[in-house]
């Protein structure tokens, strides 16, 4: 037997994964690409010191965008300023847009908190704030990720997962033009976590529950987290952060304010396993989809067909988070180790810095070019 373990077999990696920054600072999660190769990434109030929660990358480093007033709320006045941000998304009119949870730490939300905030990228200035009634973002709300179609209405749709951990999931909906929002699919099974006689997710070869001392292990319990909009904009894939399953509804029932939920449930697909769970979801012109693969340090793609294929598999990728796919054919991922967080791991962060931004290329187009 060889003494070497550098002589046995391992593990190999597939695609050719490059890092495009790191941050030694607060964890990330979300990231996007606009026309012009600007990057963007945020970092949610999870317990890191977060100066700034929303950023542009300039030389590599995160810069506070669009400026550090705006990453400052009033305390008594969250309508005021970003609070804390989970996703940013570039729409195809080249702005971005930037959804605030309002709930630093998973607290309830307060009115003015929950929000979607508008920058123009041309003068990187804030043109449009929507805030959400307390009856569409819920005092357990936590607004997870965003996508956007502006082929509907005067302005466009804005369709927002709901990924509660102690409340009612859901897909909230929003019209642009007026800033009317309202939910959909609200607690549907589609939506909600699994138990975990059902799925209990497996990352760096452990069983992942939240461990605090002195309290029995409790199950993952996120739901809806990861969507993508289909090519033609007539599905909207969605998956709750607990599961392996991955489901779509017809947008054409969700941007129906007056269609009844059992009208709008109709529409749900189930569309299969994915072999793992997953975080972020993107979807790409020639009517592929793209999914993190939290369990496996990997990102897979499913063809039109329904056939899945790995894209990316690297021991670097600890907990591939967002994905943003941008105009010069790079798949954009971060990946923020959130499985090492202290309240997974018997209240020690096992987390090492610094996190990375990724990139690899998948030669496909963004569904916004198209």
């Amino acid at each position: 037997m060889p003494d070497d373990p550098h002589t046995l077999p391992a593990d190999e990696p597939l695609g050719r994964l490059e890092p495009v920054a790191h941050f030694s600072g607060p964890m990330p999660t979300g990231v996007t690409v606009s026309r012009a190769g600007r990057i963007f990434v945020n970092f949610p109030k999870w317990g890191d010191a977060v100066e700034f929660t929303v950023a542009e990358l300039r030389d590599g480093e995160a810069v506070a965008y669009p400026d550090l007033a705006t990453n400052a709320p009033g305390e008594d006045d969250p309508a005021s300023g970003l609070v804390s941000v989970q996703s940013v998304v570039v729409d195809p009119a080249d702005r971005l847009w930037i959804l605030d949870t309002g709930s630093p730490m998973f607290a309830p939300t307060r009115p003015g908190g929950p929000k979607l905030v508008c920058v123009d990228l041309a003068t990187d200035r804030v043109v449009k704030r929507i805030l959400f009634p307390a009856d569409v973002a819920l005092p357990t709300t936590y607004l997870n990720d965003v996508r956007f179609d502006l082929r509907r209405g005067a302005e466009g749709i804005a369709y927002i997962t709901d990924s509660a951990d102690s409340g009612p999931n859901g897909i909230i909906v929003v019209d642009l033009a007026t800033g009317n929002s309202w939910r959909r699919l609200h607690d549907h099974p589609s939506t909600k976590a699994e138990p975990p006689e059902r799925f209990l997710p497996v990352v760096e070869g452990r069983p992942l529950m939240e461990r605090e001392p002195g309290k029995p292990p409790k199950p993952v319990t996120m739901g809806a987290d990861g969507i993508a909009l289909s090519a033609d904009g007539s599905r909207l894939f969605y998956c709750p952060l607990a599961s392996r399953r991955l489901y779509s509804v017809a947008t054409d029932a969700l941007a129906d304010a007056h269609l009844s939920e059992s009208g709008v449930a109709a529409t749900v697909r189930d569309e299969g396993d994915k072999g793992g769970g997953a975080d972020g979801l993107e979807a790409d012109a020639e009517g592929r989809l793209y999914a993190t693969s939290y369990e496996h340090d990997a990102v897979l793609r499913r063809s039109a067909e329904g056939a899945w294929e790995t894209v990316a598999h690297d021991p670097r990728l600890l907990w591939p988070d967002t994905l943003s796919l941008a105009a010069d054919g790079y798949l954009y991922v971060t990946a923020n180790q959130l499985h090492r967080q202290a309240k997974y791991q018997g209240g020690e962060d096992r987390r090492h810095k610094p996190y990375t931004l990724f990139r690899v290329r998948v030669d496909a187009t963004p569904v916004w070019l198209r």
